[in-house]
């Protein structure tokens, strides 16, 4: 039984409050345990340079902590003048994620903004972003549709993530801040609708892992992320 009175491939709560920014066309609070995080979507109507005339679309995303999200106050990065490493990771992460599931073509030369800011952080922040992303992206798909921006729904799967990792010997589903600063072994894995991999992130913070804690690792993120996903689905449905 860990600190909280989780199991071990237990989820914290998870709770996904849509169309929570009044002038965004998609967006949610997600909740997972004390992590908070805002998502929305935006449209708009121009590309990247090196997407100027190909026809094609492209999801990107941005990612932020604010100060009192931590119990330390992060500084913010826009005061500091530049962005940090983590972040950039991040918000690379986040719309790679969202691009797996997408048919970008279907957006014909528009861009769709993401943005995750983080409100309470007690691990796992990217995770939720990115969970709560998906269903910001899809609530705005719908809207878009309805208002002829988009002619057809560009997304063609689900997409999820969630941490494990390994504290004190035992693997563990959805670290939370406490657990994440003991792990052993902290990995994410980002997954489909479909049961296919997106991304795989996995570091030894203290020790080597074996194959077999690395397969049991994904067996239980798995797990995990079919559970996330029935949330997005049962959110979205009532959104329609």
């Amino acid at each position: 039984m860990r600190p909280d009175g989780r199991k071990e491939t237990e989820l914290r709560p998870v709770i996904i409050t849509p169309s929570y920014v009044k002038y965004a066309e998609g967006s949610v609070l997600i909740e997972v345990g004390d992590t908070r995080v805002i998502c929305a979507a935006k449209l708009e109507d121009r590309v990247p340079q090196f997407l100027r005339n190909s026809g094609r679309g492209w999801i990107t995303a941005e990612y932020g902590m604010l100060p009192s999200s931590s119990p330390v106050r992060i500084p913010r990065e826009a005061a500091r003048g530049k962005i940090g490493g983590r972040t950039h990771e991040i918000q690379r992460l986040i719309g790679r994620s969202l691009r797996a599931i997408a048919d970008l073509d279907a957006l014909k030369e528009k861009t769709v903004w993401i943005d995750c800011d983080v409100i309470q952080a007690d691990g796992g922040t990217r995770t939720a972003s990115i969970t709560g992303a998906y269903v910001a992206l899809m609530e705005a798909v719908y809207r878009w549709m309805k208002q002829g921006s988009v002619e057809r729904n560009p997304i063609k799967d689900q997409v999820a993530a969630v941490s494990v990792g390994i504290v004190e010997g035992e693997i563990l589903l959805d670290l939370n801040s406490a657990e994440d600063g003991h792990a052993e072994v902290d990995m994410n894995f980002v997954m489909t609708g479909s049961g296919k991999f997106v991304e795989i992130q996995g570091t030894a913070e203290k020790a080597p892992f074996t194959k077999e804690a690395l397969d049991r690792m994904a067996e239980i993120a798995q797990k995990g992320i079919q559970e996330l996903l029935a949330v997005q689905k049962r959110v979205l449905t009532r959104t329609q």
